[in-house]
């Protein structure tokens, strides 16, 4: 199954990176996964963005024209998905300085794996008022951090303490990502390839 280990990081997470460990699935099941769970933020924005409205506090909701959603949802998607290949990317990179060996589907395991409680935090998206889904989203980070930190010894073979500061490499990395990510939407917005708002 696709999604065979969602409930297991949720439930008994350090039980569940053994059984990835030992498993070692496909490299096209850890980018199944990715495709499939990458779906919900993109999916649940849209929906919220077209139909629903964002309210960030006073004032009337906020809502994009159809067209215009559907194009930064699907931009979110692609966005999504190549920013955890970069991660496991840079995982399998830096894992020579930890003396670690992984293959790129362990890197690709350990970074989908760990970023799939944030990919949930979309949920969040179906009451799309800000304070809420930063609340949630925040939750949502945090436990991607507890996985990162849980999983890294398992997946990549070495011990606790070598593992806390590799994973906060990633951690480091991964918010990299993130502002480069960031700094592209504001690039691409400032061409005029930016959300277009409904009349209100």
């Amino acid at each position: 199954m696709i999604l065979n280990h969602l409930w297991g990081l949720y439930a008994h997470p350090k039980e569940e990176w053994q059984d990835i460990e030992k498993r070692h699935e496909s490299l096209s099941h850890s980018l199944t996964h990715i495709l499939i769970i990458a779906l919900i933020p993109s999916l649940t924005s849209y929906y919220s963005a077209a139909h629903l409205g964002w309210s960030i506090g006073v004032g009337d909701l906020i809502k994009l024209t159809h067209e215009s959603a559907m194009m930064m949802s699907i931009a979110m998607y692609f966005a999504l998905i190549a920013g955890v290949v970069a991660l496991a990317y840079l995982i399998q990179w830096m894992a020579t300085t930890f003396d670690a060996k992984p293959t790129f589907t362990q890197s690709l395991e350990l970074a989908a794996y760990t970023a799939t409680p944030l990919f949930m935090v979309g949920f969040a998206a179906l009451y799309p008022v800000l304070w809420f889904v930063m609340l949630v989203g925040l939750a949502g980070l945090t436990y991607s951090v507890y996985l990162l930190y849980s999983g890294t010894p398992i997946i990549m073979h070495i011990p606790e303490e070598k593992g806390f500061i590799y994973a906060s490499s990633v951690v480091t990395c991964g918010l990299v990502l993130l502002v480069v990510i960031m700094a592209a939407s504001v690039i691409l917005w400032s061409m005029g390839i930016g959300p277009q708002y409904m009349a209100g």
